[in-house]
């Protein structure tokens, strides 16, 4: 068996797609479990090649049922914690980058100024495994009852500092529905009254408000079968990349180069006002020194009680503060141009 951690978000599972689809080339005769978040599983299923999906949300403390993998993978971080947390399934052999701490002194060493799809290619390749950081693709799920060919707002973000302010996505809105699109706002179950505010501002009725209404995979479908993608940097936007679907995605505080689309696909534009901030990562203390991040390099999530809520005195960083509606349909009309991509999923 072949064990990969992976256990934090949409986003992180997007991303991690190529160095997924790398382990299932080159194991091809094992059983590949991922340790992910159950609330994941309808886009583990798009992923493809997975066997096996363990209820693992966060890099530990967990029980593993009994496994006794060849290889564990950590697809999750840096270490240390995650590290030990794969040590306690009991591998024969662990793939990850060094970390003095976790006791791991081979493997690659992290780089916290690397996008993340190439972060977890290099430390594949490292071990002599080959990867495409080009697999994006998902498989591509049925509409169902769910609406086709609708432009999607998405507003929300675990992080208040990500989150664009609701008049400019409402005046996006209003916009696109001005120009013949139909709009939907998506969101999260705790981003619902977001949602409703930017409809309400943009002159949508309710049933245009979908937040809280699709789990990962009615969301997935919706992006697979949407005309268009408006949103922050937050997960749906890969789930773009992984349909081909034309999107517009607007960074800050972290920047596209660490997390955004690929830049040679002009359907997808990634808006960043900055440099207003660098990426910070003390050189005096080595990678294997910090902490397992909550994201592979993003700061720590909010706590679970707290996601959704948006407090008084938080607002967008000011990276993507300075990012205007004007902007945001300039590029609109040009990923429009562009088309959709032609992707497949292998």
């Amino acid at each position: 068996m072949i064990l990969a951690l992976r256990a934090l978000g949409i986003g992180d599972l997007a991303t991690a797609v190529p160095a997924l689809r790398a382990l299932r080339a080159a194991f091809g005769g094992d059983r590949l479990a991922l340790a992910a978040p159950r609330w994941l599983a309808p886009l583990v299923d798009l992923v493809g090649g997975i066997d096996e999906q363990i209820d693992v949300d966060g890099p530990g403390p967990y029980r593993w049922p009994p496994l006794a993998p060849g290889w564990a993978v950590n697809l999750h971080g840096r270490g240390p914690q995650s590290h030990r947390l794969l040590r306690t399934a009991q591998p024969r052999h662990l793939i990850a980058y060094a970390c003095a701490e976790a006791g791991h002194h081979v493997g690659p060493v992290w780089r916290p100024d690397e996008h993340e799809v190439h972060r977890w290619c290099r430390l594949l390749d490292w071990y002599g495994i080959a990867t495409d950081p080009d697999d994006l693709a998902l498989h591509r799920p049925p509409p169902d009852n769910l609406p086709v060919g609708i432009s999607i707002v998405h507003p929300g973000a675990k992080a208040a500092e990500r989150r664009w302010p609701v008049d400019r996505f409402a005046a996006v809105a209003r916009e696109l529905t001005r120009r013949g699109h139909r709009v939907a706002v998506t969101g999260t179950p705790g981003e619902r009254g977001l949602a409703e505010e930017v409809a309400a501002r943009a002159g949508l009725p309710g049933s245009a408000v979908l937040a809280g209404r699709t789990d990962v995979g009615a969301l997935a479908a919706l992006v697979a079968h949407g005309r268009l993608l408006v949103a922050g940097d937050t997960g749906i936007g890969h789930l773009a990349t992984g349909y081909g679907t034309p999107s517009v995605l607007l960074f800050g505080p972290v920047p596209p180069a660490l997390w955004g689309p690929p830049v040679d696909r002009p359907w997808h534009r990634a808006l960043w006002a900055g440099p207003a901030v660098r990426w910070r990562h003390p050189p005096a203390v080595p990678a294997a020194r910090q902490p397992d991040p909550g994201a592979s390099g993003r700061p720590e999530p909010e706590p679970a009680h707290q996601r959704g809520r948006r407090p008084a005195e938080a607002g967008p960083h000011p990276a993507l503060a300075a990012l205007g509606v004007a902007e945001v349909l300039a590029a609109v009309e040009e990923v429009e141009r562009a088309g959709r991509g032609a992707v497949t999923a292998g």
